[in-house]
């Protein structure tokens, strides 16, 4: 199994701050898409929690579909958390102006979000204290997804609802393959395929997960923009075992060389992003239900899964 340099992932995330709006094109994309996805759904949360929240995107969107919630904000990043901050509770309109506006023109005035410096895997939340937990685009870097998915549902209350995005295995395929070309080191996060996300949402007490997946192309002009991009977001190489040494020149131009022949007709080159998204409910009973035995081990039967799953495909550019 991988494991992850948590402060690698902390240290990444923080230096990307200043960058990370500029280039998180897909990181907003999705952001909407879990927004837009929430609209189909009749909660009406009293406490929120983003895991992941970054610089706040889906938080933003957050305050405004749920204005009267409490918003709680977690991530690894210090300097992360204070761009969200800013986006959430020290935007260009003050909040005298958002309460006039309130009177005037109806608008509600969202709580001001509560952002905490913490560990998906270690939730500095009390137990059934949470309606609604959110993330986007953080579960990839979670090398012990058991493990935060049980977080999750301890701090949600029953008929709690987890909604997420996360990437699949095929992400970043053109970069991983070209690599191969080169040495046998794992220059790029290995990714967890949607049903053993799935597997791990029902052995940790989450009931009707429904999953699906999304292939996402952007296009750049060379390979190099790609790199450019993933090191603006902080999406780096945080394996502890990692080479420490420096790379060749020489690898890295052969590496770039190998990406170039993924060029498409036009002369660009893709990056695949294979994003995973889902939603599952807190069971009444963490032991109890109709697929636990009773140990607690829940079993699904591989067809009935993959009835809940579907596949699309979509590309656009940067």
């Amino acid at each position: 199994m991988q494991v992850f340099r948590r402060d690698h992932i902390q240290a990444h995330f923080s230096h990307a701050a200043a960058t990370y709006d500029e280039a998180a094109v897909l990181q907003k994309r999705l952001a909407h898409d879990i927004d837009e996805r929430l609209s189909l759904i009749t909660l009406q949360p009293q406490r929120v929690l983003d895991l992941g929240v970054g610089t706040g995107f889906l938080s933003h969107h957050l305050q405004a579909r749920y204005p009267q919630a409490q918003l709680w904000g977690l991530d690894l990043s210090p300097m992360m958390l204070a761009a969200a901050d800013q986006r959430l509770n020290q935007s260009a309109t003050p909040r005298w102006q958002r309460r006039w506006q309130h009177w005037t023109q109806g608008k509600p005035v969202p709580k001001p979000a509560h952002l905490v410096n913490a560990d998906a895997h270690h939730l500095p939340l009390a137990d059934q204290s949470v309606d609604l937990v959110v993330s986007n685009l953080m579960l990839q870097w979670c090398d012990a997804p058991d493990q935060v998915f049980q977080e999750v549902r301890r701090v949600l209350r029953p008929q709690g609802l987890f909604m997420f995005s996360s990437f699949g295995p095929d992400t970043l395929k053109e970069l991983r393959q070209a690599w191969t070309q080169v040495d046998a080191q794992e220059h790029v996060n290995t990714f967890i395929d949607m049903h053993d996300l799935g597997d791990a949402l029902i052995r940790n007490g989450m009931g009707q997960p429904v999953m699906d997946t999304t292939d996402f192309t952007l296009t750049y002009d060379h390979p190099m923009a790609v790199l450019k991009d993933l090191k603006a977001i902080g999406a780096t190489n945080a394996f502890a075992n990692r080479s420490s040494g420096l790379m060749g020149k020489r690898r890295f131009q052969a590496m770039l060389k190998a990406y170039q022949s993924f060029a498409q007709d036009d002369g660009r080159v893709p990056a695949t992003f294979e994003v995973v998204q889902g939603h599952a409910w807190a069971a009444q009973e963490v032991i109890k239900g109709p697929h636990r035995d009773k140990s607690g081990h829940i079993e699904i039967s591989l067809e009935a899964f993959a009835k809940q799953t579907r596949t699309d495909k979509t590309t656009f550019n940067p």
